[in-house]
């Protein structure tokens, strides 16, 4: 990991007064103090992963991109994490401190998205992910699904967490522990049977048809994120979208209550939630199965 990180109060706002999310008035000055102050509780889910960044420099009224190279003028305090992919070498961002996640807020960055594996296990998963994505707003069929995607995994004594993905659905993972093995096609494979199997139980309110006009009104359950090299909007990530929602982990009862919304939790309200109540992920990778436990519980 790089040294010589300074204090993330040092590092000073660049147009601090730009407007990032003009629906909601909210400026630079806002989104670089938010990552400053989410740093503690959103750096676990970030370390040692390479992190793929959703950058907005004029804000969310303009066209963004994502970025999976560092560019050469980051600073060489912030890690650079090397992965071979199909297209060659990529230096991914590594974010390993308040510093170098306030440092790429003041670039415009809104939302980072993680990959599924560590750097120094890329090819093993340490999570398997469920993305449910309904085709509208009907969020009351993506907690159906995810109730039920919950009980067939307690059913089985696997233990999963639930998040909103500050957009439309939610996401649904499964902790694992890569020390022990295992490798991404296996991982898609479970999920992929356990999606089929949700989707025949409960057909009235999800699929995993791949082409959106035969979806219908139905959630989709995408198992496709459990690849070498692809990611998830990280937990505590901002979205590029008008009220600045957050990706926020869940207790299962919040996810499933009434009156849930999968933008519920925004930049103004988050803090005010961790007041009350604290990461209910905290401790998710503090005694995980394998993968290999996991696919014997099928």
């Amino acid at each position: 990991m790089a040294t010589g990180a300074p204090r993330p109060e040092a590092i000073s706002v660049s147009n601090a007064d730009k407007v990032i999310f003009p629906d909601s008035g909210l400026t630079k000055s806002d989104l670089v103090g938010y990552y400053r102050r989410i740093a503690p509780v959103m750096l676990r889910y970030l370390r040692d992963r390479p992190v793929t960044l959703r950058r907005f420099p004029d804000g969310i009224g303009e066209e963004g991109f994502f970025q999976k190279n560092t560019p050469d003028y980051f600073p060489e305090w912030i890690p650079r994490i090397r992965q071979e992919t199909e297209n060659g070498v990529v230096d991914y961002t590594g974010i390993d401190s308040a510093a170098a996640l306030t440092w790429i807020a003041d670039q415009g960055t809104i939302e980072l998205h993680a990959a599924l594996s560590r750097a120094d296990r890329a090819e093993t998963p340490d999570q398997i992910i469920f993305d449910l994505d309904p085709p509208g707003s009907d969020f009351p069929k993506v907690q159906e699904v995810a109730s039920a995607l919950r009980d067939y995994c307690e059913g089985r004594d696997v233990s999963c967490f639930v998040k909103t993905t500050g957009s439309r659905g939610l996401h649904v993972l499964i902790p694992l522990d890569a020390s022990r093995g295992g490798t991404f096609d296996d991982a898609r494979d479970w999920a992929r049977r356990v999606a089929e199997r949700i989707t025949r139980e409960r057909e009235q309110f999800a699929t995993v048809e791949l082409r959106k006009d035969k979806r219908g009104v139905r959630v989709y359950v995408d198992i496709m994120r459990n690849a070498y090299g692809q990611t998830a909007v990280a937990p505590w990530s901002l979205r590029a979208r008008p009220q600045a929602p957050v990706a926020t982990p869940l207790d299962w009862d919040e996810a499933l209550a009434r009156g849930m919304k999968p933008d519920k939790y925004t930049m103004k309200t988050v803090f005010r939630r961790l007041a009350q109540k604290s990461d209910p992920w905290a401790e998710m990778w503090k005694n995980p199965p394998s993968l290999e436990e996991v696919l014997k519980a099928q």
